[in-house]
């Protein structure tokens, strides 16, 4: 990935201004915000679960890859809620996009054994969102199904496990809060093993996750952590040579984030201010000029840790060499 990268970074200083044109690289698609969570610090509130016709949702995709998305990756929402679906559109980015990695965010708990033997060929990592190994403050966060008390942790290994036996790359996300931030994770995460390790402050967003005054469906002001906080968390953890800290100044504006409508004119979102904007839609006015809207830093992208070693394949620069 690190000729990606340098090519990247080398076009910053002949760009002018007027005539930057962003390359959407790496693409976070939500293609439903329903979860069976209800974790307090989310901040996609939205609960549809309305999801684009499998042929609008590929349009736009291709759009996307012939602008230069080589990765994308799907969220939510918890995204196998739809499982089918999203199987589909990663045999799509695959077989026929040819994309060199497909990724997914999830909670675990609707991951089956079945759907890894049917679509996790085509699946190159597999983000596994785990914020404590305490059962209770799982509980206390919402990272549990309405039906009960689920043990989030449990699951959590047991999906890793099936990875591993599949050739799926592991990836952990932990959000950092008042809740867990004096937690010592270092013997789960080392057992896990992940070759990539998300460690994200808490963020809050104006609409989403800050109360009433703001319109918010959550308040998630009472789970802030300050700088001090964050840090003294990773320093606990810093012999966890998979850690990628992400605060919240890393997050804004570093993703590019296209919404589950894609048709409509909140596509790509903008978090730059603060909260989230729409802009045009990629479907209606086209990749390059609704790109122009989006608020989005390459070099944040880039600072972050944003390009990685992020496929499952050997042959990831030449994609016509995949095999399965």
């Amino acid at each position: 990935m690190e000729w990606l990268r340098s090519s990247l970074v080398a076009l910053y200083p002949l760009r002018k201004a007027e005539e930057h044109e962003v390359i959407p690289v790496s693409v976070n698609y939500f293609p439903h915000r329903q979860c069976n969570y209800s974790c307090e610090f989310c901040f996609h509130t939205t609960k549809n679960l309305t999801i684009l016709p499998l042929d609008e949702a590929k349009r736009g995709l291709r759009m996307l890859a012939d602008a230069g998305m080589v990765k994308l990756n799907i969220s939510g929402g918890e995204p196998f809620l739809k499982p089918t679906s999203i199987g589909e559109v990663f045999k799509f980015c695959k077989e026929e996009l040819r994309l060199e990695s497909c990724s997914i965010v999830n909670n675990g708990s609707k991951v089956t054994e079945k759907w890894l033997d049917t679509y996790g060929q085509y699946l190159d990592v597999m983000a596994l969102s785990c914020d404590s190994f305490d059962i209770e403050t799982n509980i206390r966060l919402g990272r549990k199904d309405g039906a009960g008390k689920a043990d989030h942790v449990r699951r959590v290994f047991e999906v890793a496990q099936w990875c591993r036996e599949r050739g799926i790359k592991l990836k952990i996300n932990s959000v950092i809060t008042a809740y867990n931030v004096d937690e010592d994770m270092n013997e789960q995460i080392a057992e896990l093993a992940p070759m990539r390790w998300k460690v994200f402050q808490v963020l809050l967003l104006d609409g989403e996750n800050t109360g009433d005054a703001t319109h918010s469906l959550r308040d998630a002001r009472d789970l802030v952590i300050t700088d001090e906080q964050f840090q003294g968390f990773l320093g606990r953890h810093k012999a966890q040579k998979c850690l990628v800290p992400e605060d919240n100044e890393a997050m804004k504006a570093s993703y590019l984030n296209l919404d589950e409508e894609m048709r409509r004119v909140t596509s790509f979102l903008n978090s730059s201010t603060g909260s989230k904007i729409p802009t045009r839609s990629i479907l209606e006015v086209g990749v390059k000029e609704a790109m122009k809207d989006a608020g989005f830093n390459e070099k944040a992208f880039i600072d972050r840790g944003g390009i990685f070693d992020w496929s499952r394949s050997s042959t990831a620069g030449d994609s016509k060499d995949m095999e399965w």
